[in-house]
């Protein structure tokens, strides 16, 4: 009973935050925030992952691929320790071109995995998480353009929180659910949820190509 109750209140805020990124995406929330002390950087940190629907699908792709994966927490502690990484990167102002069409590929990459309905290795999904996490870092770090020292601490802080609640709730669901699934009819949503990850990272990936 207990584990039935968390896990609705898990899907509940994952279905919150699906549409907080949709309505965000469709709007168009603006990449620069105006950070101006400790307080602002702790929400805006907490609200980025989730704001762009290929970067929130891409940490749920994370999640759900960590499913039955005893290293669950090293898979999410893998992500924001690259997302932190992807963040001094760009403040130590070393270019990564491309960032948001390689975010894109890395989309339709964890698509793709998800359709094939396959457990990766660890150390494949460890990668592909670390990649994730290191544009993504990159690519939110312009949020806190000359923001002063805490504030931007408060920000990496609160990204972190987000990432790791969205990777951790999203593998309790689909490992709840897979186990007491006895039919397969999980693993053909897992697929359709893959196809959704891949053809959003198409999307997105032609409109950057385009720009």
């Amino acid at each position: 009973m207990l584990k039935d109750k968390l896990l609705q209140r898990y899907v509940g805020a994952i279905a919150a935050l699906a549409i907080i990124s949709l309505l965000s995406s469709w709007t168009g929330v603006s990449s620069l925030h105006e950070i101006s002390n400790s307080w602002d950087g702790f929400l805006w940190g907490m609200a980025d992952p989730v704001l762009a629907l290929d970067k929130f699908a891409s940490i749920l792709a994370i999640g759900l691929l960590a499913a039955g994966n005893v290293r669950g927490r090293l898979i999410a502690t893998t992500l924001i320790f690259a997302n932190i990484c992807g963040t001094l990167i760009y403040l130590w102002q070393i270019n990564l071109p491309v960032t948001e069409i390689a975010i894109a590929i890395i989309s339709i990459v964890l698509g793709i995995v998800l359709i094939t309905s396959k457990q990766p290795n660890l150390w494949k999904l460890l990668i592909i998480t670390a990649i994730a996490g290191l544009l993504q870092g990159y690519f939110n770090s312009e949020s806190i353009i000359g923001a002063e020292t805490m504030p931007s601490v408060m920000y990496i802080f609160g990204a972190a929180l987000t990432q790791y609640a969205v990777v951790m709730s999203s593998r309790e669901i689909a490992t709840q659910v897979s186990q007491a699934d006895l039919s397969g009819i999980w693993s053909r949503k897992i697929s359709l949820v893959g196809f959704a990850i891949c053809a959003l990272g198409i999307v997105f990936l032609k409109n950057w190509s385009n720009l």
